[in-house]
C-alpha cells in the first residue's frame, strides 16, 4: 500500500510538469536599454522616443508648475492661467477624488468621513491660509491617511483642483451681498450649517 501511494504521488507530480509551448514573458527575447543591437543602423538597442512623446512626470524647467515648489518653498500663486474651463475641470475632479472624504464644499463632512474612526478629513476652509503649492503637493503625494493622486490627476488637473478649492474657500467666506440677486434670495432662505 505504501509503495502504491508513493507511486501515485510521483505520477501526480510528473503530471504537473511545465508543458508551456511558448516561453513565458520572463524569458522572451528583448533588447536591454544600453545593449548593442545589430538590427538598427546605429547598433544601439535604445531608441529615441517618437516626436511628441511626453514622459508621465518629467522634470521641466518650471518646478513651480510640476512640483508646486521652488526650492523648498511652496508656491503662493497658481502657475497656470485661470479660466472658467480650468475651474470647471477642477470642480469635476474635486467631486470625483476629493468630495468623497472632504465633502462637496470642502468642509470635511461626507458619508465616507462619517465612518472614519481614526481621523476625520480636515475642513479645507480652516486651512485657507496654506500656500497653493502645499495643496498641489498634498494632491500629488498624499498626506497622513490621504493617498496621493499623482497617478490619477496630471499636472493641469492638479492645478485645476487647487484653483477650484481656492474658489470654494473664497465662496464659503464671501458676504451674501456679493452673490447675484437670484442666488442671494435662495441662499438667504437656507439654514446655516
Amino acid at each position: 500500500m505504501r509503495n502504491g501511494c508513493a507511486l501515485l504521488a510521483i505520477a501526480l507530480l510528473a503530471a504537473c510538469a511545465d508543458t508551456t509551448i511558448v516561453d513565458p514573458m520572463e524569458r522572451q527575447p528583448k533588447a536591454r536599454a544600453f545593449a548593442a543591437n545589430p538590427f538598427f543602423e546605429d547598433g544601439r538597442a535604445m531608441r529615441q522616443p517618437p516626436p511628441g512623446t511626453v514622459p508621465r512626470e518629467r522634470i521641466v524647467q518650471n518646478p513651480a508648475l510640476t512640483r508646486g515648489q521652488v526650492g523648498d518653498k511652496d508656491v503662493t500663486e497658481i502657475p497656470v492661467r485661470l479660466t472658467r474651463a480650468l475651474l470647471d475641470l477642477g470642480h469635476r475632479k474635486f467631486d470625483i477624488y476629493c468630495a468623497t472624504c472632504h465633502g462637496l464644499v470642502g468642509d470635511g463632512r461626507s458619508p465616507v468621513a462619517a465612518n472614519m474612526a481614526l481621523r476625520l478629513p480636515p475642513d479645507l476652509h480652516d486651512r485657507a491660509g496654506m500656500a497653493v503649492g502645499h495643496y498641489y503637493q498634498v494632491i500629488a503625494n498624499g498626506f497622513g491617511l490621504m493617498p496621493g493622486y499623482a497617478a490619477e490627476l496630471n499636472v493641469e488637473e492638479r492645478w485645476a483642483v487647487v484653483a477650484y478649492l481656492r474658489a470654494l474657500q473664497l465662496s464659503q467666506a464671501a458676504p451674501l451681498a456679493l452673490a447675484p440677486p437670484q442666488e442671494r434670495e435662495r441662499l438667504s432662505k437656507e439654514k446655516p450649517r
